[in-house]
């Protein structure tokens, strides 16, 4: 049944996707190409650009949910943590090669804070409104509070010890390139050994596979739209990258608020709007293990992984953050474990958190650039 549902080949899998409304966003893409290719310094570039990653994250996320469901929640929980963050890996990637060491740095920022407040106060919000509470699994949520905990600690490390050697938080290497690295193995290596754990206790990693929910598209139809929209979205990120200077020219912003607050939405959207569905149908605990999963990921696997590559792209990164994203993840990992102690949310948390989003927010936005 769930075979003849998924099928109708190529054209059904196309059907799919032109009845979604976001992938209207598609027709920015070779409006980002023909800007780029036409008028490269126009700040529109990275505009266009941005807006074409935004559906083509979406697809990515679509396509591994779809393998999901064919897999088991093991299994579809080890796709969802491999790719859950493929689009923010994609972008950093390209502006690693390109040097933007503060963007990449911003962006690990962005992508912990805002779906420790954004997705997660947008998700309480959006399913508070009409009911009293909701409730959500305690366990889900503290398993991965705790792992993002212990992963903030490892990434603001540097920073103390830049602090307590140095006095100060400007880098001085090799010994924090050492302690970066070093950290980097380590946190892969939790990452892994939570891998190891979920497949030999058959838990779902992380992020949870949606519940009863029949795949619409046959393995290799998945595969070929995850196939296809990674191939888009690195090209989109070459775009997006070329346009960055330009737009910080023309709009005034800084690459740390680009990071922190842009490019870190835009490689997000998709588990926003997931997140934020979830919660309308009264699936809080799969709200809540979107934003909370999706942000320990990034913590143990993207940020090290990042860190790592850098060096073999030739622009060195380290885990020394500026102060400002130091108190931002704190603060983010501190509310979310408060608002899900008691396992109970409401819209009021919701807009609590959102407000949190939106004071760290104006903060980078009127951090001076430099």
């Amino acid at each position: 049944m769930a075979q003849a549902h998924a099928g109708g080949g190529l054209m059904g899998v196309l059907r799919r996707l032109a009845g979604q409304k976001v992938n209207l966003l598609l027709l920015a893409a070779p409006v980002s190409w023909a800007l780029c290719a036409l008028a490269p310094a126009s700040p529109w570039t990275f505009v266009a650009g941005a807006v074409a990653i935004v559906p083509l994250a979406g697809l990515i996320g679509q396509a591994t949910e779809e393998l999901a469901k064919r897999s088991g929640p093991t299994l579809g929980g080890f796709l969802n943590a491999t790719f859950g963050n493929a689009a923010e890996l994609i972008i950093a990637f390209v502006a690693l090669r390109e040097g933007h060491i503060e963007l990449v740095q911003a962006t690990i920022t962005g992508s912990i804070v805002g779906n420790l407040l954004l997705v997660f106060g947008l998700a309480e919000l959006a399913g508070g409104i009409g009911r009293v509470s909701q409730r959500f699994d305690r366990r889900a949520a503290g398993n991965a509070t705790i792992m993002l905990f212990l992963a903030v600690v490892a990434l603001v490390m540097p920073a103390v010890f830049d602090l307590t050697v140095f006095g100060s938080l400007a880098p001085r290497p090799p010994a924090i390139y050492y302690l970066s690295v070093g950290t980097s193995i380590l946190l892969i290596a939790a990452y892994v050994s939570s891998l190891v754990y979920a497949f030999r206790t058959n838990r779902a990693l992380l992020r949870a596979v949606e519940p009863a929910a029949a795949p619409h598209w046959t393995v290799p139809q998945s595969v070929g739209v995850l196939g296809v929209a990674t191939v888009l979205t690195a090209v989109g990120a070459e775009v997006l990258i070329q346009g960055l200077e330009p737009m910080l020219a023309s709009f005034g912003w800084g690459e740390l608020f680009t990071g922190v607050i842009v490019v870190a939405v835009i490689g997000n959207a998709a588990e926003h709007f997931s997140a934020v569905v979830a919660a309308r149908r009264d699936q809080m605990t799969l709200a809540v293990e979107i934003a909370v999963g999706s942000s320990a990921q990034v913590a143990l696997f993207v940020a090290p992984v990042l860190v790592l590559a850098s060096f073999a792209l030739g622009h060195p990164m380290t885990l020394l953050f500026h102060p400002l994203e130091i108190a931002a993840i704190g603060l983010s990992v501190l509310a979310t474990a408060i608002v899900a102690l008691d396992g109970e949310s409401n819209w009021v948390e919701g807009l609590q958190l959102l407000a949190l989003y939106a004071v760290l927010g104006m903060a980078f936005y009127f951090l001076p650039p430099g």
